[in-house]
């Protein structure tokens, strides 16, 4: 499938429906698969460490989670379909495995919200098997977790680590794994456990999610700055294309 690079991390052309019809393919497949779902942030992170940097290029898709994502292919005359989340694409992904009896694995969170998000994921999806979980609170270098997962064999691993953990975990343990689904899905169990609120559906329409979680959770106004950071990048590039 078509690729868009942006700062030399490769986005997959795709729209949320077409993406998680490609992901339950893989799972049938029985074909090892590591998704990157993507933001501005996600993207100065890897620019800024080129360890991070090796790592998000080992996965088997990068998809655009993020608005700023978007506007930047289209500024760079390499437009993108729409934003692929990751919050939306594991509901769809659950939705899924509940059809097909998936086996599901669990890593990240507080215990609290681990256990929130487990009780309402088997109450929503009662046909989803939930083979493990682990809270977020571990030591990423020890081999118990994944030798656990290993043995456990589940169909798909949500690891909501935060960035960029998450997805140095995943990369450094992935050859571990004979098969399955492995996503970093940040915040996404907070989500569904009920402790932390996605933003309303207009916030959404306007492209504003960043704006919300802004005002809910005034100290991620460090975070933020990867924004403007991000589009004076894109800017730069665009100048370059344009003089080349």
């Amino acid at each position: 499938m078509k690729r868009i690079t942006i700062m030399n991390v490769p986005f997959l052309n795709t729209d949320q429906h077409s993406f998680v019809a490609l992901l339950n393919k893989r799972i049938q497949q029985k074909e090892k698969t590591f998704v990157v779902t993507a933001n501005p942030e996600v993207v100065m992170k890897a620019h800024e460490d080129s360890h991070f940097m090796q790592h998000l290029r080992q996965a088997t898709y990068i998809v655009a989670d993020g608005i700023g994502i978007v506007k930047a292919a289209k500024m760079l005359n390499q437009p993108l379909p729409e934003r692929v989340t990751g919050y939306d694409t594991m509901i769809n992904l659950l939705k899924i495995a509940d059809k097909n009896q998936y086996r599901i694995f669990l890593l990240g969170a507080q215990e609290e919200t681990l256990q929130k998000t487990v009780a309402n994921i088997q109450n929503q999806y009662p046909h989803i098997n939930i083979v493990g979980s682990q809270n977020g609170y571990f030591n990423l270098d020890s081999n118990d977790i994944t030798n656990s997962i290993v043995q456990l064999q589940p169909d798909i691993t949500f690891v909501a680590l935060g960035c960029p953990r998450q997805e140095n975990w995943i990369a450094s343990n992935l050859s571990r794994f004979n098969h399955g689904l492995f996503m970093g899905v940040g915040g996404s169990f907070d989500v569904i456990a009920g402790t932390v609120q996605r933003a309303p559906v207009i916030f959404q329409k306007l492209n504003l999610e960043w704006f919300y979680r802004l005002l809910k959770q005034p100290a991620r106004w460090r975070r933020m700055l990867a924004l403007p950071q991000f589009a004076l990048h894109i800017v730069k590039q665009k100048t370059k294309e344009k003089a080349s």
